[in-house]
């Protein structure tokens, strides 16, 4: 498939519209086409579902990105990996209602198609997207090596939109721990410099780090906050832990970008992130 391609499953709420906006802001500049997926559970339901997908198709005919609507049998976050693979996909954008409605409306098998997938995740909650997209993009960088990782989907993002990236660092208290950081940021620099990308870094308390990522996202009013994925066994136990859970369920809104490592070449290393 020649097209960049995007996913957004759909379940008509108001929450998936605004995830397909979304989809449909970051599309336009890559001139990517957006397959718009909903999943019903028996075969009688497939006509109204399509002529539900048919009206949200025309809703946003003037957007000027090519939307593709999709009926399929069975549960799409069991099946959400094989339809990207398909489809090629570069991003799956999702909708959530915040802590509750992450794991009620994704469930646990939502969660399993994030840690498998290679396929990054934008997650969205009840917050639309600015017309420009993406203008202020926060970075939290750790001493992962794998954190790294991120930086590359996030450059092409803010190239694409023009955006500022904000890199966020703890404070830590040993030396050879502060030296990390350093080199962590001097790595960032000469990596978003390299590739024309405006950057600026912070270092913020080391304590209740996932707070303070969000409290310094909502100084500089971003749009997108990206993290790592780094429990690729358990996506469960990584939300439950605390940090990603509360990135992803901030209550400032700000969509999150959901990044999982990859350890060997295959499906994922897209054009748009390679």
């Amino acid at each position: 498939m020649s097209e960049k391609s995007f996913i957004v499953p759909h379940d008509f709420t108001s929450v998936a519209d605004i995830a397909l906006e979304h989809a449909i802001a970051t599309a336009k500049p890559l001139k990517a086409e957006v397959q718009l997926v909903h999943v019903v559970s028996k075969e009688n339901q497939i006509h109204e579902a399509n002529e539900k997908l048919a009206s949200i198709v025309d809703k946003y005919a003037s957007s000027g990105v090519k939307i593709v609507p999709n009926v399929r049998i069975g549960n799409i976050f069991e099946d959400i990996g094989d339809f990207a693979s398909e489809h090629e996909a570069e991003l799956i954008f999702m909708g959530t209602h915040g802590a509750h409605g992450w794991q009620h409306v994704t469930g646990s098998h939502a969660l399993k198609v994030v840690t498998n997938s290679s396929v990054p995740f934008i997650i969205v909650q009840e917050k639309l997207v600015k017309p420009t997209g993406y203008d202020s993009i926060v970075v939290p960088m750790d001493l992962n090596k794998e954190t790294k990782q991120k930086l590359t989907i996030v450059s092409r993002l803010a190239k694409y939109f023009g955006s500022k990236v904000h890199v966020v660092i703890p404070d830590e208290s040993d030396d050879f721990l502060k030296h990390q950081v350093k080199s962590n940021i001097v790595f960032a620099n000469r990596f978003f410099k390299d590739r024309g990308v405006d950057m600026q870094h912070a270092i913020i308390s080391r304590s209740g780090f996932d707070k303070e990522v969000v409290k310094y996202a909502v100084s500089v009013d971003a749009d997108l906050i990206a993290i790592m994925n780094l429990n690729r066994n358990s996506f469960l136990n990584a939300l439950s832990s605390n940090y990603e859970q509360y990135i992803i369920t901030n209550d400032a809104l700000i969509p999150a970008l959901i990044v999982n490592p990859v350890y060997k070449e295959g499906y994922g290393q897209s054009i748009l992130f390679s």
